[in-house]
């Protein structure tokens, strides 16, 4: 591309000039229909990382750039080596990973939209054609993988929003209202109880309020009828 000849800036493995490519390899291409091919992924990807993981974002991709690139230079077939399919795979291996680690609705939406997109990087890291680097694919997947294991944590997952008919109370339970139809033949005893509990408390609440609000104190003599 434009006459360059720019070869010696790729990787080529076990040669101690080809080093330098593990720094600039992601850079050269050996043609617009390359740059083409990894440039929609790059920006799709990319966005979905930096959008998705504000803390993790940039050492997730320093981590990916290297060892994808040291990976090739260490095990890869002796050829030159170039262009940023590593980081391409290494992104979508990050977010499909980081979506089965963490579990939470944002990662997991995050996961569906790039596999919906680049589901196939999960086969492209085999040895498929010829003049393909499956290695930069295969070790930038590695790298992904590895840093969706270490930074499962550092992002903030989002807060659930809590709905007016579901209230969260001990031990993991969760109460939500009565079904009209089937009452609460649908809860555990442990629920039961504390449904009933929670209806005692509202029962308290409101003649508390009425209390504060109206001079008939007098007239209220229990909170709960005797049974």
């Amino acid at each position: 591309m434009f006459g360059w000849n720019l070869y010696s800036l790729g990787i080529y493995p076990l040669n101690p000039n080809g080093l330098i490519g593990i720094l600039t390899a992601p850079l050269i291409h050996g043609s617009w229909g390359h740059i083409s091919g990894n440039t929609l992924p790059l920006l799709l990807l990319g966005s979905i990382l930096i959008y998705g993981y504000p803390k993790s974002r940039w050492w997730t991709l320093s981590i990916i750039w290297l060892i994808s690139g040291i990976g090739v230079w260490l095990f890869a077939r002796e050829t030159y080596h170039f262009g940023a399919s590593g980081l391409t795979h290494g992104m979508f291996f990050y977010l499909f990973f980081n979506g089965i680690f963490r579990r939470d609705k944002r990662s997991i939406v995050l996961l569906m939209i790039a596999f919906f997109m680049y589901g196939s990087m999960l086969l492209t890291i085999f040895p498929r054609e010829p003049g393909i680097s499956y290695e930069y694919h295969f070790f930038g997947a590695l790298g992904g993988t590895l840093c969706a294991f270490i930074f499962k944590q550092w992002d903030p997952k989002l807060k659930e929003a809590k709905y007016s008919w579901e209230q969260q109370t001990g031990d993991g339970y969760v109460i939500e209202e009565e079904d009209l139809i089937i009452g609460d033949q649908w809860m555990t005893e442990k629920q039961k109880e504390q449904a009933q509990l929670k209806r005692e408390e509202n029962i308290e609440q409101n003649y508390a309020e009425r209390f504060k609000r109206s001079d008939y104190s007098d007239e209220i003599t229990d909170v709960f009828p005797d049974k």
